[in-house]
């Protein structure tokens, strides 16, 4: 059974609970002066313990997607190879779907009505980066009414290092994308989810890095080309935006900035402004100051001419680590970028105020992206 499993997590809590009943039943047969006696409270206590721990730990980790299996959990990443259809990289395409769940919405088993999700391994042919990623599809997208419509696509980013499955089960992208766009609050939108670690296990923090993983690459121009190739998305900047939280949500800002021509609006809920350096990235710019520097957001903001992009920036006056540097992003930003912003009064690095954000980010971003 999977780390991330309703199973495991439902036998540690009875663990815990039938542990904790144990030893308030067998505690006064236990309470005598004797070594044995001793031992048996100390063990009990111990394992009391260690099962409400464990309990709390996948009850946490469940909710908040940190570690996606055992291996992740204990620094072992195991990456699965991505299988490549010989057949079909000949004829140019570079998506396979690999598997179908239904959304969690009413009448979830039918696709022109709750739409469909898709998991599909995506192989880059520039960046020889291949990555694994969720894509939503709407219920328009089955209607026989849509049938010639190319539709806007978002990307949505994980932080480092994430879990796709997080997107869905903890963040609920799918369900309120179908939500809104059923009260009319959002155009129908083709959702891609995944996380930035296309290269596990380092913390690429999106870049070309010098002799090393091309991740820029991989999402600005082959993640794009092989989707609009499989399904009906449009190709150009406006049709396309991006969103991401915390690591995804710096990426997110840095391909609008970058790359308006293949992301017209990018949203960061908690995002930061610099890459990090440290033992999860490696040497991320080659010892190029110039390259650092152009992976500067603040710093792009006074020495780069600005993108024609939409930019959504979000954090909180109490709680988030970010609120300074947000102020001074959305006060550098200058036409013909457009900048806008969500300020909570309170709110941490976390599921809990992601999810409070999400229903206007998306229906921000749904309303600049064109079909």
């Amino acid at each position: 059974m999977g780390l991330t499993s309703k199973k495991v997590l439902l036998l540690a809590v009875i663990a815990a609970v039938v542990l904790f009943a144990l030893t308030i039943w067998l505690w006064p047969r236990l309470s005598k002066r004797s070594v044995p006696s001793v031992l048996a409270r100390i063990g009990m206590l111990l394992a009391t313990q260690i099962t409400m721990i464990a309990a709390l730990g996948l009850f946490a980790n469940y909710s908040f997607g940190f570690y996606a299996s055992w291996a992740d959990l204990f620094g072992q990443e195991q990456e699965p190879g991505v299988v490549v259809d010989h057949d079909n990289k000949a004829s140019g395409k570079t998506v396979q779907v690999v598997g179908t769940q239904q959304v969690s919405v009413p009448r979830g088993s039918v696709p022109r009505v709750a739409g469909r999700i898709e998991k599909v391994n995506v192989q880059g042919v520039q960046s020889k980066i291949a990555s694994p990623a969720f894509v939503y599809l709407p219920p328009e997208y089955f209607q026989t009414q849509y049938a010639k419509r190319q539709f806007p696509a978002s990307v949505v980013l994980t932080g480092y290092p994430g879990t796709a499955e997080a997107l869905i089960k903890g963040l609920h992208y799918p369900q309120t994308a179908h939500k809104l766009a059923k009260e009319g609050k959002m155009q129908p939108t083709i959702l891609v989810m995944m996380r930035p670690t296309v290269a596990p296990p380092r913390d690429t923090e999106c870049m070309d890095i010098p002799h090393g993983p091309q991740t820029e690459t991989f999402f600005t121009k082959d993640l794009r080309k092989a989707l609009a190739d499989q399904y009906r998305i449009g190709t150009k900047g406006e049709n396309w935006g991006i969103i991401g939280d915390s690591t995804g949500g710096y990426c997110a800002l840095k391909f609008a900035m970058r790359h308006p021509e293949a992301y017209g609006t990018g949203a960061a809920l908690s995002g930061y402004y610099k890459a990090p350096i440290d033992a999860t990235t490696g040497d991320l710019f080659g010892g190029s100051k110039k390259l650092a520097d152009e992976n500067n957001l603040l710093w792009r903001l006074k020495h780069k001419g600005m993108p024609k992009a939409n930019l959504l920036v979000t954090s909180s006056k109490q709680g988030e680590h970010n609120y300074k540097d947000t102020l001074k992003f959305i006060d550098g930003v200058k036409a013909p970028a457009r900048v806008s912003s969500m300020i909570l009064g309170t709110g941490g690095h976390n599921f809990n105020t992601w999810r409070r954000e999400i229903p206007g980010v998306l229906q921000w971003v749904g309303s600049r992206l064109t079909a």
